[in-house]
């Protein structure tokens, strides 16, 4: 009985050890199940998410497609009713000619004299008829009166004189114009204004005025050809002669050659994209960095010598490929998302080594922007610098006289002088840029604004750096 009784306790103990562990699993189960029903709740929360962001989008392209095709549907239908339109006095027309040729023959009976010495038909009527039709003519071509035509900053305003003008009729005897269009294209050259075809013309339509104003243009072309025509109710006339209008802008790219091995050019654009590791996050890289300059940098090991002009090590920089000489320039640089630092300026470029940092030397200006540690603004020289205090710009302003010797940067959207620098430039000048972590995006072929005309007057008393 003894022996039993043991093993009855034993069983026992076996079986309640057994229930614990079942008891742990239950739990450790249900924990589990817990985690998994999260992860999956958080997993189709991102799914419905994403699903609503792909709604909006679509919603957005559909409402933008239906807004185009109404467009272009009210187009045509304006298109179809001033057809409608101008053919009103050919119906006119025509249906007077058919409704005269009974009158005629009822009206125009011979008449004779007594003894028959005279044989006449009486046309009177029918001159009257002929008389109170009206049909209108093709209008002329308007004239261009280039001494009002005007051309400033990156717009070209077009004027002409009305139809007529030196008769005193103001329709040139062609009816009233309802409208006038302008054409207008870039060229490298002002003669041989006329060219074959004209998928090439930029066209404006629907203009009431004897002038138009054609702004946001890029001058990337010496000169912008223009011509203008007019529009009566019955159909549009000639185009004008062509206009060739003056467009000097500063105009240039990026010297792909000298930009650094972790510099990476897109057209009008430039960003750092770090030689490593695949996948690596630059602005991880940078903070193991454990250097505290303004501008910290990862590893020179990563750098690529890829030739002679190309900059290395920490200077991530690149140039311009026009050389500034004489006259005034102007660019604007906007800086991309997740940016944390660059400069932008002027430099001599046999004066910049491959190893130089814009504004360490005597050859070199430039304005620095930092968001690495802190957010600063700087202007810097032949290794000095001045802070500004002012926000970081989302829009600069680099204009440069060469003549005068002033370097002046400008925040465009406020329309403030940030900093001014005078000197005596010696040499050739060429634009240069640093980028370290995110990029800029560089627009060009833009004139000289007229507001720089304000900031070159005052900007004496603001420059700091004198060479």
């Amino acid at each position: 009985v003894c022996v039993s009784q043991e093993a009855l306790r034993r069983i026992i103990s076996t079986l309640a050890h057994k229930n614990d562990e079942l008891q742990n699993f239950l739990e450790t189960v249900e924990n589990t199940s817990c985690k998994v029903m999260s992860d999956l709740e958080a997993e189709l929360e991102q799914l419905r998410s994403a699903l609503e962001e792909k709604g909006v989008e679509l919603h957005h392209i559909i409402k933008e497609e239906q807004q185009r095709k109404e467009a272009e549907l009210q187009k045509q239908l304006s298109e179809g009713k001033f057809a409608l339109l101008s053919c009103e006095e050919l119906l006119e027309f025509a249906n007077q000619t058919v409704t005269m040729a009974p009158a005629f023959r009822l009206t125009t009976r011979p008449a004779v004299s007594d003894n028959m010495s005279q044989f006449t038909v009486d046309f009177r009527a029918e001159r009257a008829g002929l008389q109170r039709l009206h049909f209108l003519p093709v209008p002329r071509a308007p004239e261009i009166d280039v001494s009002n035509c005007v051309v400033r900053d990156n717009a070209i305003t077009v004027a002409w004189r009305p139809l007529g003008e030196a008769d005193g009729n103001s329709d040139g005897g062609s009816g009233p114009i309802e409208r006038y269009e302008v054409e207008y294209r870039k060229t490298n050259h002002s003669s041989s204004l006329r060219v074959a075809g004209e998928a090439c013309w930029e066209k404006i339509c629907d203009i009431r005025e004897t002038q138009v104003t054609i702004s946001g243009l890029k001058f990337d072309s010496p000169f912008v050809v223009v011509r203008v025509r007019a529009r009566n109710k019955a159909a549009a006339g000639e185009f004008s002669e062509p206009v060739a209008m003056e467009t000097r802008a500063f105009t240039f790219g990026f010297d792909a050659v000298t930009a650094h091995a972790e510099l990476k050019v897109h057209g009008d654009s430039v960003t750092w994209e770090p030689q490593g590791v695949k996948g690596h996050d630059p602005r991880l890289r940078a903070k193991d960095n454990k250097s505290r300059s303004a501008t910290p940098s990862p590893n020179k090991t990563a750098v690529s010598r890829a030739g002679r002009d190309r900059f290395a090590g920490e200077s991530y920089t690149v140039l311009g490929d026009q050389e500034m000489i004489g006259g005034s320039y102007y660019w604007e640089l906007r800086p991309l998302a997740d940016w944390k630092s660059f400069s932008v300026g002027v430099a001599y470029r046999a004066s910049l080594g491959r190893f130089d940092q814009l504004g360490k030397g005597a050859g070199s200006w430039c304005l620095h922007a930092s968001q690495w540690l802190q957010t600063s603004l700087a202007a810097k020289h032949n290794n000095r610098a001045k802070a500004l205090d002012w926000p970081l710009p989302q829009r600069i302003g680099i204009y440069c006289d060469y003549d005068n010797g002033d370097l002046m940067f400008v925040d465009v959207d406020q329309l403030r002088l940030l900093h001014s620098f005078k000197t005596k430039f010696s040499q050739p000048l060429v634009p240069a840029f640093t980028v370290w972590c995110g990029g800029i995006a560089v627009a060009t072929g833009l004139q000289v604004p007229s507001f720089m005309g304000k900031f070159a007057s005052t900007n004496q008393s603001l420059s700091s750096f004198t060479q």
